[in-house]
């Protein structure tokens, strides 16, 4: 079981704690059945659909409350969500506004929002999806049946030949337990320590919540009714290489549950990238020495390796030139970036991982 405790790196302003987003001197006095809890980070337009859909619930509004959480705090989110509240103030649910700035990520902006919760459950999302107009209820409903944890659907709607960024977004659709859609009795939280704020980029920390429950005994069911629609933001071109340092985290996860990420996330060292970067250094190595033979070979093997990493990429993902050329151009960095990364990863967090 994780012994992970609430401490400073998970701290959050304490004009925040328990307070009204639409008046800091109103608190609140009525507990609700489940709170959902939004991180954010500076895309107000993009949390406005998203509130748009959570205050649609088909699920009696005074018994749920919404709380964002703004991870790097603005002050174009806290307008959106100020003026939001307004407007619903007469009614329900109940909006409320936590800036996040003693952490950095997700993880510890989720932290930040059930820990101010006194609701029996919380339900995560985040601010780019479009829950549908049952998800609350069918959620809920699946926690009562005595499950610890509820891991609903997400929907990632993609075109015919998305981008390689797309469609590796679209992996959200497949994932056995992601946080874009998770639903968590607060006692299960309260007693694994909630999330690990170390997991500072959106990676591994919902694994992570996953791999602690299972450990701590608790029961995780599915709830394949409870529905969020992920549509893929808009990306700027070469995204695939900042990416590359996410996997920093993998190396995290696998010192903490070793036996759960071989059997659930299943990842083998990336062998490939491995040799395309053995390749290059013996290219190095052997025009250093002035063996052109060794050099040659080398040299071949290296150009062949990258020519096929890109085609495997572009072999389901759009043609268009423009997105051709991407892949191409970062195909030949991402090996040495990701090997860069898992390396940094395992020396950062002290475990032998490759």
């Amino acid at each position: 079981m994780s012994t992970l405790a609430a401490g400073p790196a998970d701290a959050f302003d304490e004009t925040a704690r328990g307070l009204d987003a639409t008046s800091v001197d109103s608190p609140i006095t009525r507990i609700p059945d489940i709170s959902v809890v939004v991180p954010t980070y500076r895309r107000p337009a993009m949390l406005e659909r998203c509130l748009a859909s959570l205050l649609t619930q088909g699920y009696d509004p005074a018994r749920y409350e919404i709380i964002v959480c703004d991870d790097g705090p603005d002050d174009a989110t806290r307008a959106s969500v100020e003026r939001i509240a307004r407007e619903y103030a007469a009614n329900e649910p109940h909006i409320r506004y936590v800036p996040v700035t003693s952490t950095q990520g997700p993880a510890g902006a989720r932290n930040a929002g059930w820990r101010i919760s006194r609701a029996a459950s919380i339900a995560f999302t985040d601010d780019d999806t479009q829950p549908e107009a049952r998800w609350l209820s069918s959620g809920v409903n699946a926690l009562s049946t005595g499950a610890a944890a509820v891991s609903g659907r997400i929907v990632v709607p993609l075109g015919a030949r998305p981008t390689d960024y797309e469609n590796d977004a679209a992996g959200l659709a497949r994932a056995e337990f992601a946080t874009a859609n998770t639903f968590v009795n607060r006692s299960a939280l309260e007693r694994i320590g909630g999330f690990d704020a170390r997991f500072t980029s959106a990676w591994r920390e919902d694994s992570d919540l996953q791999f602690a429950l299972v450990q701590a005994g608790f029961r995780i069911t599915r709830a394949d009714d409870a529905i969020v629609l992920h549509p893929v933001r808009p990306a700027r071109w070469g995204v695939s290489l900042s990416q590359q340092k996410k996997s920093q985290f993998d190396a995290l996860l696998y010192k903490k549950y070793p036996v759960l990420y071989k059997r659930r996330i299943r990842r083998a060292p990336p062998l490939l990238y491995y040799a395309i970067v053995i390749a290059v250094i013996v290219l190095l190595a052997a025009t250093a020495n002035g063996d052109a033979a060794v050099a040659g070979c080398a040299a071949a093997a290296w150009l062949a390796l990258t020519a096929w990493f890109c085609v495997q990429r572009l072999t389901h993902t759009s043609r268009t030139p423009s997105h051709v050329l991407e892949m191409a151009s970062t195909s030949v960095l991402i090996p040495f970036l990701s090997i860069y990364w898992r390396l940094y990863g395992a020396f950062k967090f002290k475990v032998f991982f490759l």
